[in-house]
């Protein structure tokens, strides 16, 4: 019954935004250049959490109050660990908006928090595809692969999240592990 329900709420979705291909792209959002500009050259930790944050916002906005209103709700059920509700409003994200990237991140963060790496990585490269600067998916590929022991894998991306975010947290303590990890010289 649930997922007759599940399906039922998919189609509902869809017929009610008939799901226009413009509009879907907001990780082509043009005040992103000089955000990610600014946190290249920015040496504040203060001001590039600021940066982030922005950045993480402009992600986020669909340009249509249902998919914000289904990314609210997805989020918050992740956050909940009530996976299958989450998964519905991923996966109609999804559907009815495949050039949003956020919409595939987000289920690939989900897919991490279930422990399918296959899939997580499956939506990561989606969502790279869609935005290569996307520093969140890159650190989420790189938790992957640390978790499935590639250090060199984990490494590479953790080194391309860096290039884009170098104040991101964590990160270069990060690289600095798995480069003693695989011998090399830090």
């Amino acid at each position: 019954m649930k997922v007759l329900r599940a399906t039922f709420f998919v189609l509902l979705i869809s017929m009610a935004l008939n799901w226009p291909k413009a509009g879907w792209t907001n990780q082509t959002d043009t005040r992103l250049d000089s955000l990610f500009s600014q946190l290249q050259a920015t040496s504040s930790e203060i001001e590039a959490r600021a940066l982030e944050k922005f950045i993480w916002k402009i992600w986020l906005e669909s340009g249509n109050s249902l998919v914000d209103h289904l990314m609210v709700g997805g989020i918050e059920a992740m956050g909940g660990g009530d996976y299958e509700k989450a998964l519905t409003a991923f996966n109609s994200i999804i559907e009815g908006a495949p050039d949003f990237a956020e919409g595939w991140n987000k289920r690939a963060t989900l897919y991490w928090l279930l422990g399918d790496f296959e899939k997580s990585i499956e939506d990561i490269n989606r969502t790279l595809a869609l935005e290569p600067r996307h520093f969140g998916a890159l650190a989420g590929l790189a938790m992957i692969r640390e978790a499935q022991m590639r250090p060199l894998d984990a490494l590479r991306a953790f080194e391309r999240a860096l290039d884009l975010y170098p104040a991101m947290p964590n990160a270069s303590e990060k690289i600095r592990k798995l480069n003693r990890q695989l011998g090399e010289p830090i």
